[in-house]
């Protein structure tokens, strides 16, 4: 790999693009891409799109360009750079367009077009971005989306997710007189949602479990009234039936009330297709052994994968345990080999 694809890494990395703040990120992706020959222009929600090719066989690289917030200092130390995003997913982002690149020369012969797609928000649980790729482009031949899988790992499904809101006030009363106070309801509320989930998880494996996490938690008193404000979060498995769930979360919280949001259905793709076997071939050509992952988050997979009824795999450089972490690095020599493997895969299919 030339260094010019290392320093696309590192320039992403050093412009800040945290959710609903992309366009600066977009904009340079845009004008990155044009120099390099793609066509490439900024769409109407700021995503960034870039096309090489023309054939009717279509590739979409489908990556995000938000990332969680928070500011780590951009640097490359002991063969890792560090800041933020630099694995989740600016890593696989920058991986997409320097593989993509270097096949400018061979897509001129009209068999295929590889489209490169930075979308926005997809870590602020809208995914709005990917939902207007889903309006303006048809189903591709073949999809990869970007998130970290390790550039000897291919991500094959992701949990689904739901988000509740919880809201409750209630008069205030004195810490010693009898009944529960706000919060005391609040926090048991929690705990009939956990025994829940745990009756259904009995015997279950992580990925067929259904995951509970407390988001938020925070609690207010004008001095008459006390106030609860709730975020839990779930991570749904295959086929589950949310609406059994919902119904169960919305009368166990009387009398708070509850709203709903960030539902995505879970997904889990086939491997026995061309797309993942060039993929395995790819890896270990480059002295991998390929691994298979399922993960207990959500990516944009879950938001095309309805949709699209192509064969698809998430795959992007990087260790998915450091995102969202102060600690975010990806290793200079994974992203190289990374960048390797999808070249070799764009290349055969």
């Amino acid at each position: 790999m030339v260094d010019s694809e290392l320093d696309l890494l590192q320039q992403m990395v050093q412009i800040a693009s945290p959710s609903h703040h992309e366009k600066k990120l977009s904009l340079f992706l845009v004008e990155k891409m044009q120099s390099l020959g793609f066509h490439a222009y900024q769409d109407s929600v700021d995503n960034a799109i870039g096309t090489i090719g023309n054939g009717s066989k279509t590739i979409i690289l489908l990556g995000h360009i938000d990332t969680f917030p928070g500011h780590i200092p951009v640097q490359i130390r002991n063969g890792c750079l560090y800041g933020r995003g630099s694995v989740d997913a600016k890593g696989s982002m920058a991986c997409f367009i320097s593989a993509a690149n270097r096949l400018k020369e061979e897509v001129k012969d009209g068999k295929k077009k590889i489209i490169v797609i930075g979308a926005v928000e997809e870590e602020a649980a809208t995914s709005r971005g990917t939902r207007q790729v889903l309006q303006d482009f048809n189903s591709p031949d073949y999809c990869v989306i970007g998130e970290p899988s390790g550039w000897n790992g291919l991500t094959l499904g992701y949990k689904g997710r739901l988000l509740l809101d919880y809201s409750l006030e209630l008069p205030l009363k004195h810490t010693a007189a009898q009944g529960q106070t706000a919060c005391e309801v609040a926090l048991d509320y929690c705990v009939k949602v956990q025994k829940w989930c745990e009756q259904f998880n009995s015997g279950k494996t992580i990925f067929d479990s259904l995951l509970l996490s407390i988001r938020s938690f925070n609690s207010k008193s004008d001095g008459l009234t006390e106030k609860i404000d709730l975020r839990l979060g779930f991570r749904l498995p295959i086929n589950f039936d949310l609406k059994k769930l919902e119904n169960f979360l919305q009368t166990t919280a009387q009398p708070a009330a509850v709203s709903f949001s960030g539902r995505e259905v879970a997904v889990r793709k086939d491997k026995n297709n061309l797309l993942v076997r060039n993929f395995l071939r790819s890896i270990r050509d480059f002295g991998g052994k390929p691994k298979f992952k399922v993960k207990t988050g959500t990516s944009d997979m879950n938001v095309v994968a309805p949709h699209w009824h192509c064969p698809m795999v998430a795959f992007g450089p990087g260790d998915s345990s450091l995102d969202h972490t102060p600690d975010e690095h990806v290793e200079i020599e994974e992203y190289r080999r990374a960048v390797d493997v999808l070249e070799s895969v764009l290349r055969a299919i």
